[in-house]
């Protein structure tokens, strides 16, 4: 619901448990006013103005609080280069409309043709607001030149103190949680490479340093884009703190012409007082409700053939794994590199999307009526926007990729970027693409990207700034057209793991591959980075073979699954070197998973315990499901008992394996009984049924 008061020039915007007000200051700014618990329009009016008490000549008037920073002492929100070098803005309202759960607030500068409008949409069955704003050049002859323009600027209460909570990493590492105290200044997360990132992810949470799993307020936002980005927090002289963000990172600027305009990615924002439990549920319901385009489905068991076969590929090797993942019971089989063009390495073959005819003697027809003979459905891997220097296309057209004339091609993977800002190449993207579904009636892509983005130029394009932006905005228009054109299809989002996930992506994918470290010891840490924000439903997660490949740990099989089936569980291993055992055992715990997934994809998720005893807990119409791990443990120190949370603690709880009876108010008080043999690696999976 959205309210204005007109004398007092104020905006109150409610969701279901929380409110966000702003009032219009006497210098034509938009200004906060409150976030968190719910107020009335009345008690929104009577939340005084903040007022710097330094009372000092060095400190701006106007430094704190704006909707969208153009002025004052802290990192702007907005910087515009006007024709003759001013930057100077001030603002006039031109009036605001309202659109169900739509306000737009419409400001013009007072003298230059700058005109902008900020956008805030709130849904009757999320507290999370979104966001973001347009720019519109709206007269003269010369452009103006685009410094900066965020989505939006938060601003959160005083507090005793701030902390802030984030997620670092690397490849093979991403999603490592941080929760550290913010100091003053500013404080800047950012990705330059052209995608969200492993080295961070565009999202963060504040609290006053006392918040818990399940208590106290946080504050947080998360932008919906998926390339680079930056958010700029500013931990002020006056212990203010607030931050803003939005597409591209230092240096990146656009020309905006006479009559155009540039809308900005949302960025969206969650206050919650039930501590990150209640804040990462909440986003798992809004991502579920408003982001992912089919997000009341169940994914799949895929069986993946990468750590199989490599660029190994042939079709009777893809039969034989295919009849092999049949048997352990996938319901989706995905052929990854190596299938197309000259590729047999990551030298060469990027780019020249057709079936190997040495692998494929007859096309894909043979293997994909094979793999549905079996009942499975048949999913691919694709890297629509890489191209290596040793293929027909680059060949033709060394044009198409993101280069600087005069300037060296950086090779990483032996490979170069398309430039999905150029029309044509969008084109030629989607028509392949197009062909390869429509014709076989691909049920999956799992769309890859393996390197980052340098050398990010169009020859005559005028604006250094454009293709950083147009190639992500090609990427979605691709994605966009294809499933508008082939409704059944389903996308992994991946690029060399968990390289780009965002709400951005996940707006046109279904999946998201978590990261290429399959480790699943190391897997717990980064499944549990990830859930602060995306869902159960969204976190791929395979069991792969022992060794690991990656870190050459050995776990035991049964380990393994459990960690994955915490999310979309899959199976990327070579089953033709498992044993019979091994597969059987594979067999029974991918049939448990169908039978909990409806629970695990679909239920309300806590998180459980402190290393080395972890866990996560699911719960839906009156079924949980725990999934609890032990990495190692000290003889004579015994983990702590894994508490659960969420019961009727007047409820009774039956586990559904051993028959024995819980009441509720025994397991949230002491915990769930589990046996854990030994003191290394264990795991066990519990589903409890509430019974009367």
């Amino acid at each position: 619901m959205i309210e204005f008061d007109a004398r007092r020039r104020i905006w109150l915007l409610s969701t279901p448990t929380t409110a966000y007000a702003l009032r219009l200051d006497e210098d034509g700014t938009p200004r906060h006013v409150h976030w968190g618990r719910p107020l009335t329009l009345e008690q929104a009016a009577a939340v005084p103005p903040f007022r710097d008490p330094a009372d000092s000549s060095f400190e701006h008037p106007r430094s704190d609080g704006a909707e969208l920073p153009v002025a004052g002492f802290g990192p702007p929100a907005l910087q515009i280069r006007f024709p003759g070098g001013g930057r100077e803005i001030e603002w006039r309202c031109d009036g605001h409309t309202v659109e169900g759960g739509h306000l737009t607030i419409r400001l013009h500068d007072r003298r230059r043709p700058l005109a902008a409008e900020l956008h805030y949409r709130v849904h009757e069955d999320s507290d999370v607001l979104e966001r973001w704003t347009v720019l519109r050049h709206t007269g003269g002859d010369a452009p103006l030149e685009v410094l900066r323009v965020d989505s939006a600027a938060w601003s959160v209460p005083h507090l005793a103190g701030y902390r802030l909570s984030h997620v670092t990493g690397a490849w093979g590492s991403e999603f490592r949680l941080r929760r550290e105290a913010l100091p003053g200044g500013e404080t800047v997360l950012t990705s330059r490479r052209g995608v969200s990132g492993h080295h961070a992810n565009p999202w963060l949470m504040i609290d006053d340093g006392g918040a818990g799993e399940e208590h106290g307020e946080v504050w947080s936002t998360a932008l919906a884009w998926s390339g680079s980005w930056r958010i700029t927090l500013h931990r002020s002289p006056a212990e203010r703190l607030g931050w803003s963000g939005g597409f591209g990172h230092d240096g990146v600027t656009w020309r905006l012409e006479p009559g155009a305009s540039l809308e900005t990615p949302v960025f969206a924002g969650l206050y919650r007082p039930d501590g990150f439990g209640g804040t990462s549920r909440s986003w798992h319901a809004y991502i579920a409700r408003h982001v992912l385009p089919a997000g009341s489905e169940s994914r799949p068991v895929v069986y993946n053939s990468w750590e199989a076969t490599g660029w190994a590929v042939t079709e009777e090797g893809q039969k034989r794994l295919a009849a092999l993942a049949a048997e352990i019971g996938a319901e989706m089989f995905v052929m990854d590199d190596g299938w197309f063009g000259a590729r047999d390495s990551d030298e060469a073959g990027l780019g020249d999307w057709v079936p190997n005819p040495g692998k494929f003697p007859t096309g894909l027809d043979g293997l994909i009526a094979e793999v549905r003979r079996l009942g499975m459905r048949f999913g691919i891997w694709v890297e629509p926007e890489m191209v290596n220097p040793d293929s027909d296309l680059y060949r033709a057209h060394p044009d198409w990729v993101l280069h600087e004339p005069g300037r060296s091609r950086t090779l990483l993977r032996n490979q170069l970027v398309l430039d999905f800002g150029r029309p044509e190449v969008v084109s030629w993207a989607h028509d392949w693409l197009d062909r390869l579904v429509g014709t076989h009636r691909i049920d999956f892509l799992k769309w890859d990207m393996n390197r980052a983005l340098t050398e990010v130029g169009r020859p005559g394009a005028g604006d250094p700034g454009r293709p950083w932006i147009d190639h992500v905005r090609g990427v979605y228009e691709v994605m966009d057209r294809l499933r508008a054109d082939h409704p059944r299809l389903r996308i992994e989002t991946c690029a060399g793991g968990g390289g780009r996930v965002d709400l951005g992506v996940l707006r046109r994918a279904d999946e998201a591959w978590t990261s290429d470290n399959t480790d699943a010891a190391d897997r717990i840490g980064i499944q549990h980075g990830f859930g602060q924000i995306y869902p159960a439903r969204t976190m791929a997660a395979w069991v792969t073979d022992s060794p690991n490949f990656l870190t050459g740990r050995d776990l035991p099989l049964r380990f393994r699954f459990h960690v994955a089936m915490a999310g979309v569980l899959g199976v990327g291993g070579d089953l033709s070197r498992w044993s019979a055992a091994e597969r059987e055992e594979a067999a029974e715990l991918v049939a448990l998973y169908k039978e909990i997934r409806p629970v695990v994809q679909h239920g309300v998720h806590y998180r459980l315990g402190e290393p080395p005893l972890t866990g996560v807990q699911y719960v839906a119409d009156g079924r949980v499901v725990v999934l609890a791990w032990r990495l190692s443990s000290s003889f004579g120190a015994p983990p702590a008992p894994l508490r659960l949370r969420a019961l009727d603690p007047d409820a009774r709880y039956r586990d559904d394996d051993t028959g024995a009876v819980h009441h509720g108010a025994v397991l949230l008080a002491h915990g769930l009984p589990l046996e854990l043999p030994g003191r290394g690696h264990a795991s066990a999976l519990v589903r409890l049924t509430r019974v009367e």
